[in-house]
């Protein structure tokens, strides 16, 4: 096979020192145009392309990578948050890697090693419900972090957060003042810290309304949208709950999907919008978080210190926004 070309061969093809090569391909804008244009035509001939991983190892020098751990690049949720954090770094000259750690903290812990000896300048987390390796024991230097979506117990890092107990308490406030009384939790596990504030959230809710909270009514153990459907569908057949809040889109569909089955529907509202929660009837009501704009400011946090911010790190918690749009009401009797 064919060795890659270098900047030495990028040199002797246009005629011009190794120097003025290197000054062009790294930017350099004062060079005689006709170097210029010679070198340009080298490149394109010979198919001579960078090598950022060997650049970055050297002193002042960077990858232009930003490393993504997030948890299920298979939840629409992560992907739009990716999606995100890939347009403010594409706009700024980076490359994001994107990797799932499936919530297994060996993985995570894997992959975060693997980042690191890839010289990424920076990384943008989502920690796994089970971590594995604690921060102080990973060995320096560690690139500016930002945590997203969940927090870490690390001092030297920025997190972005929603507000997911405030999302949840103006949920189940929004069932409760509808008239909902056995209003039931449907959720994943409360090791997922987004999951402990989102039931936070919803306990404070049943407290301000005068419900006693009931631990039939809930369900944690719906990490897929079968196993929601099942509890939902459980649910329905004892008629043990006069309306559900789900703390997550998959429960929100698995509930969807067990009322479609029994035929008829509780009063509902779910935590994270998505895209065919208005095909229903009526349409879902929803706690929005802006996933886009969490992921957006995880890139610029990570960025700014890229560029030197020396701040204090800060967790910035960004709002939720309840919608209602009709099924958090009890169904009209024919």
């Amino acid at each position: 096979m064919a060795r890659n070309p270098t900047m030495n061969d990028v040199a002797r093809e246009a005629q011009v020192s190794l120097k003025t090569v290197s000054r062009h391909v790294n930017g350099a804008t004062n060079i005689d145009p006709a170097l210029a244009a010679r070198i340009s035509a080298a490149i394109v001939k010979l198919g001579y392309r960078r090598n950022l991983s060997a650049a970055s190892l050297r002193p002042g020098r960077t990858s232009k990578t930003i490393g993504l751990v997030i948890s299920d690049l298979a939840n629409p949720y992560y992907s739009t948050l990716a999606r995100a954090v890939e347009s403010v770094a594409d706009a700024a000259g980076y490359l994001v890697t994107i990797a799932s750690s499936n919530e297994e903290g060996p993985r995570h812990d894997r992959l975060m090693d693997r980042l690191m000896e890839q010289r990424v300048d920076g990384v943008i987390v989502v920690p796994p419900r089970h971590p594995a390796r604690d921060w102080s024991e990973v060995p320096p230097p560690i690139p500016p972090l930002v945590f997203l979506d969940r927090p870490a117990p690390f001092a030297d890092a920025d997190t972005v957060l929603a507000d997911n107990a405030g999302g949840a308490r103006a949920a189940t406030l929004a069932l409760s003042g509808a008239g909902a009384r056995r209003i039931a939790y449907v959720g994943d596990s409360p090791d997922i810290h987004t999951m402990r504030e989102r039931h936070a959230g919803y306990t404070t809710a049943l407290t301000e309304a005068g419900i006693r909270a009931d631990d039939s009514l809930t369900i944690t153990s719906a990490h897929t949208r079968e196993q929601a459907e099942r509890a939902v569908g459980a649910l329905l057949r004892e008629d043990a709950a006069d309306a559900v809040f789900t703390a997550n889109n998959r429960s929100t569909i698995g509930a969807l999907l067990a009322f479609q089955e029994a035929g008829r529907r509780l009063p509902l509202v779910g935590f994270d919008d998505f895209e065919t929660s208005l095909l229903g009837n009526p349409p879902v009501s929803v706690v929005s978080q802006d996933i886009e704009l969490m992921g957006r400011t995880a890139a610029e946090s990570v960025l700014a210190r890229l560029r030197g911010d020396t701040s204090a790190f800060a967790t910035k918690v960004l709002p939720t926004r309840l919608i209602l749009r009709g099924s958090e009401r009890r169904p009209e009797r024919g």
